[in-house]
């Protein structure tokens, strides 16, 4: 992907952002073909550099998909990690906080499933809930027991301030101590939205995906959309920016999505690990030694 497709793509830190300065239709003049082509050509490239993350046991990668409803979390997924290696990657959902939880600071569930070394580990949905779902039903908050807030006053601005600033401290720790934070927002129009929900109703084969509350949360487009605003505002940074990807077009998103991870991956200067002088003898060894075992 070149510096000004990447640029377009990313929510420049620093800056105010609005969901509705990003297309959620655009697709680089790209033809349907040339787009499923590049996803094949960074797929082939993703699972070279995975192998060699694997092997060289320093770096660990977190990849992060935030959406609305439909967006194409789930299928993305899926067609950007098909030909990895399953050994080396892992994905977590994450829903309705459980009671245990609850107990916990909200950033506790997502610290249990964060990657080891040599592995990527895919969030469908992540901590940032928090300031997504939450701000739009501050309600929710009353459930985690915080011992900053009583009631719905006590969630102010400076009680999102705080949010922003711990996930911000918390992303720079991981990228810190080796962790490539990559973070994704697949950003769907109202109309595709809307489109996707009545496909999945009449087709037999999607109807399981299919939810009364994903309809019914819809109603609530104008408050989501400036929840995703202010997130990209107040956690897209130098260390883990975000990409605002188009999602109308599902094969532009996940070649889009497939790009960006070669090049993030490609900055760590991954590379199958050298062999110390003790391992070549040993190796050298390893090799007269098969060659007189009798078959």
């Amino acid at each position: 992907m070149n510096s000004s497709l990447l640029q377009k793509l990313t929510a420049s830190p620093g800056k105010t952002h609005s969901t509705g300065d990003f297309s959620t239709s655009y697709t680089a003049s790209w033809s349907k073909k040339h787009g499923l082509e590049r996803l094949e050509r960074a797929i082939s490239r993703m699972r070279d550099l995975q192998d060699k993350l694997f092997a060289l046991d320093r770096h660990s990668v977190l990849i992060i998909f935030q959406a609305l409803d439909a967006a194409g979390k789930d299928g993305t997924i899926e067609h950007v990690m098909t030909g990895i290696n399953p050994q080396g990657c892992q994905v977590f959902t994450f829903k309705e906080p459980s009671t245990e939880e609850l107990d916990h600071g909200f950033l506790w569930r997502i610290y249990r499933d964060l990657p080891e070394r040599g592995r990527i580990g895919i969030f469908n949905r992540s901590h940032y809930e928090e300031v997504i779902v939450t701000k739009v039903h501050p309600e929710l908050l009353l459930d985690e027991k915080l011992v900053d807030v009583d009631d719905l006053h006590d969630v102010d601005a400076d009680f999102w301030s705080r949010r922003y600033r711990q996930i911000n401290d918390f992303e720079r720790y991981l990228t810190e101590t080796g962790t490539e934070v990559i973070k994704f927002f697949l950003n769907v129009s109202r109309h595709e939205q809307h489109k996707r929900f009545r496909d999945r109703l009449q087709d037999p084969a999607a109807n399981w995906k299919f939810s009364l509350a994903d309809v019914r949360e819809s109603e609530f487009w104008d408050s989501y959309q400036r929840a995703y605003s202010d997130m990209l505002t107040h956690t897209s940074t130098a260390l883990a920016p975000w990409y605002v990807i188009p999602a109308d077009h599902k094969w532009f998103m996940r070649a889009a999505v497939a790009e960006i991870i070669c090049e993030r991956l490609g900055r760590l200067g991954l590379h199958y690990p050298e062999l110390s002088e003790q391992q070549q003898q040993d190796l050298h060894q390893a090799m007269k030694e098969i060659d007189t075992v009798t078959i």
